[in-house]
């Protein structure tokens, strides 16, 4: 396979066009380092359970570890997640930075931190070997995966290693996972299978990333493993007990995607149909898109077309002043079939460190913090400036990466899997396998077939790829 590199991308100009900087003002950076457990004096020690970290290469901002273990009655999950209200001072310096920051951005060449990098990296991160302060969630599922029983505590941690998905996934292949984790293959399998009954959608789409190699950089497609899918389901857990305590509490913040339209949902059908895929009745579009061909290219043209059925996505703060029931926005994530809410990286996603600290206090019988409770109604705001502004930046490093390593290859032919035809004035959308690819197309290449076009454009100043398809005639 031939490699393309762009060695001359320099990501600090999107760094600027969105004003992100790493630079913290001295105030904040002393905060972070005198940074102390608030809270030592009422921790439990289950520096006993041998939890482990699993995260991508090279990640130091590690806010979450895993153990679980198997019971006459079903499994037992406990996930430890950095406590990271414990080590910020509420209404200080680094409070209010990282409320004007709301996350951690991920670019190519480096990240722009939440946290600064000794607190994030160092002091809250649940390091190997490292004893650690943590919220400790306990949940315990019965013999086909449902949760029974869940709490939160604050407690002494320790992880005993540190993994990376590729890793896990090669040792579970090879019958020899960590022991920490040798029923993370049963607990992923029956968490999918509950998905499906709950109505979850689970849209499995190539995710493309700017990679280095060598002395420059490529586009390649992020690698879903079993493991991926089994990890996320851990957190995807964790977050609808958490929205499930803070709805029976009155008090939190929930994250919310409303049902997906009739409309969308007769044009997945449409699809569906036109791809020859069948659709049984009363099969919910989740059980449909899980049942697809992982690899096949019509799996792609639905996915991409099923994208349409998950719109609306928001974060709802409420109080004991407010009648949820008397509301007219949704509770519930569709996507997931359950409310649900994020709790589990707070030291990369600003909200978790609020809803974090209201689950503690709930589950302890005590009334949320002033202000954690105070700070609720902005949140919402915060998070939704923060995300869009991450995609924007993630969309960006893309965009550029692809013009650069095509820059020169105006005019020539490539191979491509169509993810969803022209409609209207929108042009089709295609998938390049070589070099890894995602552009608008131009003609009328048909959804889900596998087809040769031509790049007509390839701006490093806008940021714009495109191609053209001309159906071969007899």
């Amino acid at each position: 396979m031939t490699r393309l590199r762009a060695p001359s991308v320099d990501f600090g100009a999107i760094r600027s066009e969105f004003g992100l900087s790493e630079a913290f003002d001295a105030q904040v950076m002393q905060e972070a380092m005198d940074a102390r457990d608030l809270h030592a004096d009422s921790r439990i020690d289950r520096t006993d359970i041998p939890f482990v970290t699993i995260d991508p290469p090279g990640s130091k901002d590690l806010d979450q570890a895993v153990h679980i273990e198997k019971t006459s009655n079903g499994l037992v999950v406990h996930y430890a997640i950095a406590d990271v209200g414990a080590l910020v001072v509420p209404g200080g310096a680094l409070d209010l930075e990282t409320r004007r920051r709301g996350q951690t951005f991920y670019l190519p060449d480096g990240s722009v931190p939440l946290h600064p990098r000794e607190l994030s990296e160092g002091s809250g991160s649940l390091l190997e070997g490292e004893t650690r302060c943590a919220a400790l969630w306990t949940i315990e599922l019965d013999d086909v995966g449902e949760a029974v029983a869940w709490t939160v505590t604050r407690a002494l941690v320790r992880s005993v290693a540190r993994l990376d998905y590729a890793q896990v996934q090669a040792d579970v292949d090879a019958g020899t996972p960590h022991p920490s984790i040798a029923n993370l293959a049963e607990f992923g399998s029956q968490r999918a299978a509950a998905a499906i009954r709950r109505g979850a959608i689970d849209i499995t789409l190539p995710e493309q990333e700017v990679v280095p190699e060598g002395q420059g950089w490529r586009v390649a497609l992020q690698p879903r493993t079993a493991v991926d899918g089994w990890n996320a389901e851990v957190s995807l857990l964790t977050g609808m007990c958490a929205a499930r305590i803070m709805l029976d509490a009155g008090i939190g913040i929930v994250r919310t995607l409303p049902p997906a339209s009739p409309e969308a949902l007769e044009a997945l059908k449409n699809t569906a149909a036109a791809l020859g895929i069948d659709w049984p009745a009363g099969a919910s579009a989740g059980a449909v898109l899980a049942g697809l061909p992982a690899d096949a290219p019509s799996t792609l043209a639905m996915m991409t077309r099923a994208t349409g059925l998950l719109r609306g996505a928001d974060y709802l703060a409420f109080d004991h002043s407010t009648n949820i029931a008397d509301r007219d926005e949704t509770v519930e994530h569709s996507g997931i079939g359950a409310p649900y809410a994020h709790v589990t990286a707070p030291l990369r996603r600003l909200s978790d460190r609020f809803t974090t600290e209201v689950c503690l206090a709930v589950v302890a019988g005590e009334s949320a913090p002033d202000w954690a409770a105070q700070a609720l109604p902005e949140l919402p705001a915060i998070m939704r400036g923060s995300d869009s502004a991450a995609s924007k930046v993630d969309r960006a490093c893309v965009d550029f990466t692809e013009a650069h390593v095509l820059r020169d290859r105006v005019g020539e032919s490539f191979d491509a899997v169509v993810l969803r035809g022209a409609e209207g004035k929108r042009d089709a959308e295609v998938l390049v396998s070589e070099p890894i690819v995602i552009g608008k197309c131009g003609g009328e290449p048909p959804a889900g077939e596998s087809v040769t076009v031509r790049l007509v454009q390839a701006d490093t100043d806008s940021r714009k790829v495109s191609f053209d398809y001309s159906p071969v005639t007899a």
